[in-house]
């Protein structure tokens, strides 16, 4: 097999993957190796790779977008699993026994792992997984176009639910990659009205085309009050500027797993009940819910198609602003199309 190897985080117009050979993964007990077809780039790969997301194990391949097909069982799975389309999410996991886990909240559980950050990742040919975090995919959705679902469809999905959005509200998404982009479809789906706000005049114009109502700078203030927001971008300041934004009871959802800093602000922004909550990792059930709600939407992914040996010109396109939607990496031809 062959697989992006990264050994010391360094910025990405460093290259600081290394493409490496070596034996295909066995599986062990309980798992199963995917055959991996395509595999979305994430910002969290990103910040792994850079460093701002610190590293759990070196070396490690990164990737948690995984799609491809079941190759090989482990002792304990059935063989009819064998030949499946599946998709490997960011969730790796748990423990099982915690009480984080008991109440349908695995996706706080401590002893947690993930893909691409405790495990090998899908920028490989090949890639081993336990078996039960490994979900069956719908029809409907070329491998292509489901591996940006697999994180930042269903991180988006996870903070829609976070921020407490039921169909009809006024919802604000601050920044607008590959996860708003799977958000905003949900949530028109719901019947909710969205409002947009991102520093880059090409996703207002997606955003807008994609049914939002309004779209405006990073920081401007939409015209209404709105129920809730969802804010995508690393950058404290849009936290403050979504809080600023809320109508009284409403709820600023982050989905960020790292964040430079809040700037201090007045209390009277968050008075009135207002809340921040952050958006910590997804549960299998997430997983779930998620890829039947895309097949009835049903949502679609914009994606920048790169061959697998181009992981590294992909993250450095995604850390200069340059992707426009979500950067996949493909093994040969564009797979599934």
């Amino acid at each position: 097999m062959r697989a992006h190897l990264l050994t010391r985080p360094a910025p990405a117009a460093d290259a600081p993957l290394e493409l490496i050979e070596r034996d295909d993964p066995e599986p062990g007990p309980g798992e199963v190796v995917v055959a991996v077809s395509a595999c979305a780039v994430c910002r969290t790969d990103l910040q792994l790779v850079e460093g701002d997301l610190p590293a759990r194990r070196l070396p490690v391949v990164p990737g948690h977008q995984v799609v491809g097909r079941v190759v090989a069982v482990g002792e304990g799975v059935d063989r009819a699993r064998l030949g499946e389309r599946v998709g490997i999410a960011w969730i790796a996991g748990t423990c099982g026994r915690c009480r984080f886990c008991r109440s349908g909240r695995e996706n706080l559980c401590v002893e947690a792992t993930f893909t691409g950050w405790d495990r090998d990742g899908g920028f490989a040919t090949h890639t081993c997984a336990r078996a039960e975090f490994v979900h069956p995919l719908p029809d409907g959705f070329a491998d292509l176009d489901a591996a940006p679902l697999l994180c930042g469809g269903v991180i988006g999905y996870r903070s829609l639910r976070v921020a407490g959005v039921e169909p009809g509200m006024r919802v604000g998404l601050y920044g607008f990659g590959a996860s708003a982009t799977c958000v905003v479809q949900v949530a028109r789906h719901w019947g909710c009205e969205v409002y947009v706000c991102t520093r880059s005049a090409r996703e207002r114009e997606a955003a807008l085309e994609l049914g939002a109502v309004w779209a405006g700078g990073s920081t401007d203030t939409p015209p209404v009050p709105l129920d809730a927001a969802i804010t995508f971008a690393p950058v404290g300041e849009v936290v403050v500027a979504a809080l600023g934004a809320l109508d009284r009871g409403g709820v600023v959802a982050v989905n960020a797993i790292h964040l430079d800093r809040i700037p201090e602000f007045p209390y009277e922004r968050l008075w009135w009940e207002r809340q921040i909550r952050s958006v910590a990792n997804v549960t299998r059930d997430d997983v779930r819910a998620f890829l039947a709600i895309a097949a009835e939407v049903p949502v679609r992914t914009r994606v920048e198609q790169h061959p697998f040996e181009d992981a590294n010109v992909a993250l450095a396109r995604l850390a200069a602003g340059e992707v426009g939607g979500s950067a996949v990496l493909v093994m040969g031809p564009a797979p599934g199309r």
